[in-house]
């Protein structure tokens, strides 16, 4: 009988602030890149889940399963490091992990 490996996701839940937004269609003309560019380059799933008629702020998620916990939230961590080095015109308020 084939032994089975644990399974755990990651979960990290982000606040943003959009400081340069004036309305919802900038909004999403800021976010669309970013959570696209997230998932192609990081391979997680990313998505708008909180917020989405405020105009500067937003809630993003993110989840990626690993077999283990250390190297997935880091993972994540690194993730939160690189939107706030590269992506001046978005300010991360906060940032929450939850595994799995």
């Amino acid at each position: 009988m084939l032994q089975s490996r644990a399974m755990v996701i990651a979960a990290c839940r982000l606040t943003l602030h959009l400081p340069g937004c004036a309305s919802l269609k900038q909004k999403r003309g800021l976010l669309k890149p970013l959570l696209a560019r997230l998932h192609r380059e990081f391979n997680v799933a990313a998505a708008e889940v909180d917020l989405q008629d405020v105009w500067q702020s937003a809630e993003l998620a993110l989840v990626a399963v690993a077999n283990e916990a250390p190297p997935v939230q880091s993972e994540l961590q690194h993730i939160v490091n690189w939107i706030e080095r590269n992506r001046p015109e978005v300010e991360v308020v906060d940032a929450r992990f939850e595994l799995r």
